[in-house]
C-alpha cells in the first residue's frame, strides 16, 4: 500500500515521514494553512532518497508556472486539485496525478484522465476548498471501478479507519493531511501510526 503524508512545511517532519515508511510527500503550492514557498520546498525535497517521490499539489495554476516550480524545486509528481481538462494533464514534464470528487460524477469523469499516472478520490470540495478538507466520503462507491491499479483515497483518513477505508475501496494509496495533525501541525507520531495501519492492508 502506498502512502501519501501530504502537506509537508518543514525538514522535521519530512524525515519522520521518512523513516515512518512513506512513499510519496505532498507540497502545497496553492493557498492554504500548508502553503510552502518554492525555495522551502527545494531545501526539503534536495536530500530525499530516491525512493519517496516529492509530490507538488496545485489548484488551478497556469502550466507554464507549475513547470517552473517542477524545474525549481525538482519535484517528482504535480498533482492537480482543479478544473484542469484531461488534455491539460498531458502537458507536464513530469507525471501527474489528477485528483477528483469521490462521487458518482466524479467517476465517471475519472474515465477521461488516461494520462494520468494517479487518480486521487477526494471529498467533494466545498465553497473554499479543492478537496483537503480532512471530510470522508462513502468509499465503498469505489469499489469495483476500472481504475484501481491507480486509484488513491483521500479525505478525511487518519490511523483509526484507514484500514476500513482500503477494504471499501481497495486503492492502490491513500493520501492524509489532516489526520495526522495536532492542533494543526503534523504530528511524528500520528504520521507513523497512519502508515503503520495502512501497509498492514
Amino acid at each position: 500500500m502506498l502512502v501519501k503524508i501530504c502537506g509537508i512545511t518543514t525538514p522535521e517532519i519530512a524525515e519522520a515521514a521518512v523513516h515512518a515508511g512513506a512513499d510519496f510527500l505532498g507540497f502545497v503550492f496553492a493557498k492554504s494553512k500548508r502553503e510552502i514557498s518554492t525555495e522551502q520546498a527545494r531545501k526539503i525535497i534536495a536530500p530525499l532518497p530516491e525512493h519517496v517521490k516529492s509530490v507538488g499539489v496545485f489548484v488551478n495554476k497556469d502550466t507554464k508556472e507549475i513547470e517552473h516550480i517542477v524545474q525549481e524545486t525538482g519535484i517528482d509528481f504535480v498533482q492537480l486539485h482543479g478544473e484542469e481538462t484531461a488534455e491539460a494533464v498531458k502537458n507536464f514534464s513530469v507525471p501527474v496525478i489528477k485528483s477528483l470528487p469521490g462521487t458518482t460524477d466524479g467517476l465517471h469523469i475519472a474515465a477521461q484522465y488516461d494520462a494520468a499516472s494517479y487518480l486521487l478520490m477526494d471529498s467533494p470540495p466545498l465553497p473554499h476548498a479543492h478537496g483537503g478538507n480532512g471530510i470522508a466520503f462513502n468509499w465503498s462507491i469505489l469499489k469495483g471501478n476500472h481504475f484501481t491499479d491507480r486509484l488513491m483515497l483521500a479525505g478525511g483518513l487518519t490511523a483509526e479507519n484507514v484500514a476500513e477505508a482500503i477494504r471499501e475501496a481497495g486503492p492502490i494509496g491513500v493520501d492524509v493531511s489532516s489526520g495526522v495533525e495536532t492542533d494543526g501541525e503534523k504530528d511524528p507520531d500520528k504520521i507513523k501510526a497512519f502508515i503503520h495501519a495502512a501497509k498492514q492492508q
